[in-house]
């Protein structure tokens, strides 16, 4: 039966917080899963929240910590003393516990870290904090089932009994030699139906796919989608087997890239959450709106640059939002895509080719607005070469807005720079400059003013 956290359910446990109840507390909160957990705590103030981790054990706080979003989990982690968050760190996964460690002041880690028990969790969360927290060695748990080709079908079953209860899930078990290489996979039917005198080495499969410490997330998520993998085993520079990225690891990964991605395009500088200070929310905004900014400074001074223009055919006027917009969406539409292909690895074929299409493309959708626009002059009344004029315009300006939109993503990605800045404010401000000055400049050529 699912928990329901309803808002007399909260009021009640802020009512047992204040008296001290703890007994009636507990019995409320002892056997919530931990995402309910989770989201108690968010309900509730700091200084309550705080109460709940320090009430409950550490077992069911821990997997609660990590379910919280960033900005709160530092709070509450602030109000806990070293060795506090060090039983926290304990009952943790390598990968959850290095995290979670990662967001801490350099002191504040050296404390914690002196104050755990378990030495080589310890030691296992120091390490996976050497790798950059976007490639797979910032990914990957230290907790896996292996076993050595040359053990025997029960020796190997005793092993594993001793390795699985630091594992949370046994996606798959890996074969390894005597220095630690990873040799390939075992099926655990083979394991189960083999003889018990047999050596792994006659059982195991060689094939298996793997990544390097060093190989960057967006790799290891394709390489996980594409092949279907629950779990992948990570090794370094010698070929020996140091962790695993797992299937959740990955999706929370995917999704976090696609929030930054996702304000990025959105025009916000670095990755913020709702809840976030007004100074770091101001801090994420402000850089593209100042660009947005000298980008509408810059189209007043192109149109000023026609104002001949907007004395004699003042209808001209009324249409530059139209192309401004008109400019700005085709824009970030194409650029969309291509941000997405470059995502997902199946853009294909030359940027040349890529640019013949999206001008063909842009050309239909160009021929389709522009008759519509001829048509709306017919009904209110505008000369037919003013309607022409846009019309074309309209035209010239979306065929520029999508090629730059298909260009620069493109290009930037070939820097090694995130084409998701390509969309967004970016795009959209300078195909406002671009096609306001184009809009004019055609009218110009076609009016003759």
């Amino acid at each position: 039966m699912q928990f329901q956290i309803s808002e007399e359910l909260i009021e009640k446990i802020k009512t047992l917080i204040e008296e001290e109840n703890n007994e009636e507390l507990l019995l409320h909160l002892e056997e919530v899963h931990h995402a309910d957990i989770a989201e108690i705590l968010t309900e509730l103030d700091i200084e309550e929240a705080t109460y709940i981790v320090k009430l409950l054990d550490s077992q069911q706080t821990a997997e609660a910590l990590m379910e919280l979003e960033t900005d709160r989990r530092e709070r509450i982690l602030e109000t806990l003393s070293p060795k506090e968050i060090a039983d926290e760190l304990n009952e943790m996964d390598t990968d959850d516990a290095a995290d979670i460690i990662s967001e801490l002041s350099l002191e504040l880690q050296q404390d914690v870290i002196s104050e755990m028990t378990d030495e080589q969790h310890a030691d296992d969360i120091v390490e996976l904090l050497r790798y950059d927290e976007n490639s797979a060695g910032g990914l990957m748990a230290k907790e896996l089932v292996k076993v050595n080709e040359n053990w025997s079908v029960t020796g190997c079953m005793t092993e594993m009994r001793k390795q699985a209860e630091n594992v949370t899930r046994v996606h798959s078990i890996y074969v390894v030699d005597d220095k630690n290489k990873l040799k390939g996979r075992l099926s655990l039917k083979d394991l189960l139906t083999a003889p018990s005198h047999a050596n792994i080495s006659d059982i195991y499969i060689p094939n298996v796919d793997y990544v390097n410490v060093h190989t960057e997330g967006e790799e290891v998520a394709r390489i996980m989608q594409k092949y279907d993998l629950e779990a992948i085993p990570v090794v370094d520079e010698m070929n020996r087997l140091v962790g695993r990225v797992t299937i959740d690891d990955i999706v929370d990964f995917i999704k976090e890239e696609a929030e930054k991605d996702y304000q990025m395009a959105a025009g916000i500088s670095e990755d913020v959450e709702a809840d976030a200070s007004i100074w770091r929310l101001t801090r994420a905004r402000l850089p593209w709106l100042i660009l947005g900014l000298f980008g509408g400074l810059g189209a007043v001074y192109v149109m000023k640059g026609f104002d001949e223009a907007l004395s004699n055919y003042v209808e001209l006027f009324f249409f530059t939002p139209l192309i401004a917009a008109m400019a700005g969406n085709v824009g970030v539409q194409s650029s969309a895509i291509i941000v997405q292909g470059l995502a997902n690895d199946n853009l294909k074929g030359s940027l040349f080719n890529r640019l013949i299409k999206e001008i063909g493309l842009t050309l239909i959708n160009g021929m389709a607005l522009g008759s519509l626009v001829i048509i709306f002059g017919m009904i209110v009344g505008l000369p037919q070469l003013v309607s022409f004029t846009i019309a074309i315009s309209l035209m010239a300006v979306i065929i520029i807005a999508a090629l730059i939109g298909t260009f620069v993503p493109i290009i930037l990605d070939k820097q090694g720079i995130d084409p998701a800045i390509a969309t967004g404010p970016f795009i959209t401000t300078s195909n406002d400059i671009c096609g306001i000055f184009l809009f004019f400049y055609i009218a110009k050529t076609i009016l003759g003013f």
